[in-house]
């Protein structure tokens, strides 16, 4: 550690000899410290009195603790360590990290006398200390920038560093129509919507929304299911946010009353990332969403989407079939596409032709053709599977069987020697039937075409990092200890700065895996209720979703807590 050297002048001297004040201000500074009961430092006094500036004083401590002096700023500082002490220590004492080589850690204070308080650095840093000396005001101007208040807009290392002295907030937007482009495409507004998109693709979201209410404006992000805030950005510049969101997806900024949609393509990081907009007219304003479509977070493995070994084995034996039905089923969120994406990469090779149809396309696979359906040229799921089918396909993926004319088409095309794969919103995989034939379907087509239907939920993982086991209630653990028929270990998380304080980090599907027996067809035949399938189904090996999660809770997963959240007793 290179401590700040013992002082040979004092700081009136050195004042004095740069001629920066006199000696009779120093003598009257002085009286006024030890006569009138003052605890304010000599330092303070002269500014205070107007007699030299906060650079002046702070350059003068530098020399007389022999350390360097510098005028500091976000561009010569490494937002990669700021974050090597905690933020509480570095706002009490008024310190900032500015950059380590090796196992040296340069650090700025503004008051650079204090030894014990580098040695406490040096502990809980593990590093060497280097001292130079600047203004409070300077210190805390660059903390901000790098670790804000939770509701002040922040500049992250998405921003260039040209220019990011001369942001600032818009106070003042104003609401002439006219003026929103020239105000969106300003530097701020684009520092802010470049910040919150780069932002949520770092943190994994799913989503974000920028929320307006009375008089305030707040965004929050989706994180492994849940909603979490932000920022609150000034409401004034909601317009302007809106109108720049607009302008990068191709909307028209001077349509506030009706909901629009569009899309943005944008590279972060060096990877290509796709957005889907929306935006809806509210009563404070208009709120945006936008989805965050990352193949970096997609997982296009059946192996990795957590399934059991049984029912892997036995979906991956289904998806080999030449022809009928398998859909994927759950409410949204389930992450329904992403399993029907990794059984369309499964299925993927040169000497077979699958085709999709979308809304919208979410991701892009090598070797898929895929379409998008468009209703406002009438390029619906009905009238695109049609044609689709003049395609000479041998699987067909559809988006989501939502009506009679496709629910027809799908069965129809089962039956004549192609896989199809669909999604349905059931509560659980033997309801799908029913669901079937309530659009038209008639029950004998129904247990014709369908091979398989997969039911499924997301659940967060408990985080690694801060996981621990605990003891549940006495009646819980018999609840699941009867379930499993064996015991169990229960785990959780306590919560750390990993996972945000949450105790989870990441999400895992659990399954319930519905395979059509012969005397389950004959059931569907006969048009019997979603109950005596399902009895039948349990009773020929199916594992109830929520079973499938009590053995994820058992493995150390996911918490009870979780499983309970998104399963009933009956599934």
């Amino acid at each position: 550690m290179k401590k700040p050297a013992t002082t040979k002048l004092q700081l009136g001297e050195i004042l004095q000899q740069r001629g920066i004040i006199t000696a009779e201000q120093i003598n009257e500074s002085l009286s006024q410290q030890s006569g009138g009961g003052h605890q304010k430092l000599l330092g303070e006094l002269l500014i205070e009195k107007g007699y030299c500036s906060e650079n002046d004083i702070t350059s003068a401590l530098a020399e007389a603790y022999g350390v360097p002096y510098a005028q500091i700023s976000p561009k010569i500082c490494d937002p990669n360590i700021i974050e090597i002490l905690p933020r509480d220590f570095l706002e009490e004492h008024c310190i900032l990290p500015l950059f380590r080589v090796g196992d040296c850690l340069t650090i700025a204070v503004n008051e650079p006398s204090n030894v014990f308080l580098i040695e406490e650095i040096e502990r809980l840093s593990g590093c060497s200390v280097q001292v130079v000396c600047a203004t409070s005001k300077d210190i805390q101007a660059t903390l901000q920038a790098y670790m804000p208040a939770s509701n002040v807009f922040v500049i992250d290392d998405i921003i260039d560093e040209t220019g990011l002295e001369d942001f600032t907030l818009i106070e003042n937007i104003s609401e002439d129509i006219s003026n929103l482009e020239e105000v969106a495409g300003q530097s701020p507004v684009v520092k802010l919507v470049n910040y919150l998109i780069y932002n949520a693709a770092r943190e994994n979201a799913s989503d974000i929304h920028i929320e307006p209410d009375n008089k305030k404006l707040r965004v929050r992000y989706r994180v492994d299911g849940r909603l979490y805030e932000k920022i609150r950005p000034p409401y004034q510049m909601l317009s302007a946010i809106v109108s720049r969101i607009k302008i990068m997806a191709g909307l028209d900024i001077a349509q506030r009353r009706t909901p629009q949609d569009g899309g943005i393509h944008v590279m972060v990081a060096g990877r290509p990332i796709d957005l889907r907009v929306s935006v809806m007219p509210g009563s404070y304003g208009e709120k945006v969403v936008i989805r965050i479509l990352d193949a970096k977070c997609v997982l296009f493995n059946l192996e990795t989407l957590g399934f059991s070994y049984d029912n892997l084995k036995l979906l991956e034996e289904k998806i080999r079939l030449p022809n009928g039905i398998i859909l994927v089923t759950g409410p949204t969120g389930s992450g329904k596409n992403t399993t029907l994406y990794a059984i369309l990469s499964e299925l993927n090779n040169e000497e077979i032709n699958i085709c999709t149809v979308e809304d919208p396309v979410e991701a892009n696979i090598s070797g898929i053709n895929q379409f998008e359906v468009n209703e406002a040229a009438d390029f619906t799921f009905a009238s695109a599977l049609r044609s689709l089918l003049r395609q000479d396909p041998d699987v067909v993926m559809i988006g989501e069987i939502r009506d009679r004319e496709t629910a027809a088409i799908a069965t129809q095309s089962a039956l004549t020697g192609h896989l199809v794969l669909s999604t349905l919103h059931t509560n659980d995989s033997p309801g799908a039937v029913t669901r079937l034939v309530d659009l038209g379907v008639a029950p004998y087509l129904v247990g014709a075409s369908i091979v398989a239907v997969l039911a499924q939920r997301l659940v967060r993982k408990v985080c690694s990092n801060c996981k621990e086991e605990y003891e549940p209630p006495v009646s819980i653990r018999k609840m699941v200890e009867k379930a499993l028929n064996s015991s169990a270990k229960f785990y959780r998380g306590i919560g750390c700065k990993k996972c945000r304080n949450t105790g989870y980090i990441g999400r895992i599907a659990i399954h319930e895996l519905f395979i059509p027996t012969l005397d389950i067809q004959e059931l569907i035949a006969s048009n019997a209720s979603v109950r005596k399938i399902r009895e039948l189904a349990i009773k020929n090996g199916m594992i109830p979703l929520r079973l499938d999660g009590l053995y994820k809770v058992k493995a150390g997963i996911t918490t009870l807590d979780e499983i309970l959240r998104v399963t009933t007793a009956e599934e």
